[in-house]
């Protein structure tokens, strides 16, 4: 876009390492932008926003229980890292 002087207005760059605040106005673009955000930097994150958390589980008999804290193997930590982040994500974006 160009100003009436011939010079070009560029709008203010985004955060690569910052998820967009949303301010309550235009949440099509908001979701798209936040969207490719997440998508960029960490796919597994998207996934968990969308699909929801991950909770590491052992099985009781018949039933799948969440597992204790001390009962936690490095995948399971992974896990809860993950679901961490993508939480730590949507509060920084969402006021």
């Amino acid at each position: 876009m160009t100003s009436n002087s011939g010079f070009i207005i560029v709008g203010e760059s985004q955060f690569i390492n910052k998820p967009l605040y949303i301010n309550g106005a235009n949440y099509s673009y908001w979701k798209t932008r936040m969207m490719l955000f997440k998508q960029a930097n960490d796919l597994i994150v998207w996934d968990i926003i969308m699909d929801g958390p991950s909770i590491p589980q052992k099985q009781e008999g018949e039933l799948l229980v969440p597992k204790s804290n001390k009962e936690w193997n490095e995948e399971d930590r992974r896990s809860i890292q993950l679901n961490a982040k993508a939480m730590h994500t949507l509060f920084c974006a969402l006021g």
